[in-house]
C-alpha cells in the first residue's frame, strides 16, 4: 500500500489548515465524505484561529503541533 493512501486523514487535516490560514472559506473543502471531510474542516478551524490569532507563514505552522 501506499503511503499517501495510509496518511489521507492527516494529509486533509494540513490541507484544510493551510486552506484556513490563507482565509479561504469552508466551502472550499474538496472532499464530500462526510468522515474525510471532518478532517479537514478541523484543521480549517484551527487555520482560522490561527490566522486570527496574527499567525502566517512558518510562524503559524510552528506553532501547531498536528502539522510537525
Amino acid at each position: 500500500m501506499r503511503r499517501q493512501k495510509r496518511e489521507r486523514t492527516s494529509t486533509l487535516y494540513k490541507r484544510g489548515f493551510t486552506a484556513g490560514l490563507e482565509g479561504k472559506s469552508q466551502s472550499d473543502c474538496p472532499v464530500q465524505s462526510t468522515d474525510l471531510r471532518s478532517h479537514w474542516m478541523t484543521g480549517w478551524r484551527e487555520g482560522r484561529e490561527a490566522h486570527w490569532d496574527g499567525m502566517s507563514g512558518v510562524s503559524a505552522i510552528q506553532a501547531t503541533p498536528g502539522l510537525h
